[in-house]
């Protein structure tokens, strides 16, 4: 019986380093990102529709990022446990909203904005599929790939740096996008996802802060996301003052309110995970080659 591990192919291995690994990950996840924006742009108006596009291409990008963890990065897909989903996916998406709801309550005890009424309960339905594609598959993209495969070559602190920017600065392509919400949500949301990963080296909390906080902000409050196209909510909300504290076009992600609230939360995260030891060194300050499973915190 031959005890030694079977060498590993020179494309393998070139497939393995990093950037390739990161522009070939990004493209796949970007590409699932694409069309699940498309396809719920053809069903606009038929929710039901939209949620099954929706769900549609979340499975197709979980699968394929399964498979290229186990067949070009050698490891399981450990981040994507199925028996920590449940707790860590509801905790995120009880924090996430109640983050949101927190800021709102702040707004109105300031006078800045005030519920004028309800709608019916069924206008919250469209949001689901919005709410679902943009927590799952931009968590996928931007901490499953992004993050996390920065993280193993040049370490936690740069990768949450990295990755904090690009994700804020990408949603300058949205309708009404602004530098400053930009800003707002590389500070307030990139710290915010990247720690939640980082404390649990999972994607579930992540994905449940993003999932209910988009959903809450559109689904319930009515509001613009991260500059996007506002729908109504379930509540009929009316904000209006300094656009420091309400966010402007943007929305409120671009507002000093939700900056502390989730800022705070990504630094109280953040030093959990220094606490655990999840805390990952760059290559220079690594024993093993970067990427290796063993020079990550389990």
């Amino acid at each position: 019986m031959n005890d030694n591990p079977k060498p590993t192919p020179m494309w393998l291995k070139a497939l393995q380093f990093p950037p390739i690994r990161l522009v070939l990950l990004g493209y796949l996840l970007l590409q699932c990102l694409g069309h699940s924006n498309f396809f719920m742009e053809q069903t606009k108006g038929d929710w039901f529709m939209a949620i099954v596009a929706a769900a549609g291409m979340i499975a197709l990008a979980m699968w394929i990022y399964v498979g290229f963890a186990r067949f070009v990065e050698q490891r399981e897909a450990a981040d994507l446990a199925l028996g920590a989903m449940p707790r860590e996916l509801g905790i995120g998406i009880l924090v996430g909203a109640g983050l949101y709801t927190a800021g709102m309550l702040v707004l109105i005890a300031l006078g800045v904005t005030r519920i004028e009424g309800m709608n019916r309960v069924s206008i919250m339905l469209p949001a689901i599929s919005m709410a679902l594609s943009s927590g799952f598959l931009e968590e996928l993209l931007f901490r499953g790939a992004l993050f996390r495969i920065v993280e193993e070559w040049l370490g936690s602190w740069i990768s949450v740096v990295i990755s904090s920017v690009v994700f804020g600065f990408v949603h300058l392509m949205n309708p009404a996008a602004t530098l400053t919400g930009a800003i707002f949500i590389s500070i307030e949301a990139g710290l915010l996802l990247a720690a939640a990963y980082m404390v649990t080296r999972r994607l579930w909390l992540g994905i449940g802060f993003h999932v209910s906080w988009n959903y809450t902000q559109s689904a319930v409050f009515g509001g613009v996301v991260s500059g996007g196209v506002a729908e109504p909510g379930l509540f009929k909300t009316v904000t209006v003052g300094p656009e420091l504290l309400t966010g402007g076009g943007f929305g409120f992600e671009a507002s000093l309110v939700p900056c502390v609230l989730a800022t705070t939360t990504g630094v109280i995260l953040a030093g959990m995970a220094v606490r655990r030891g999840h805390v990952v060194q760059p290559f220079w300050k690594q024993t093993r080659l970067p990427g290796a499973p063993s020079a990550l915190p389990q």
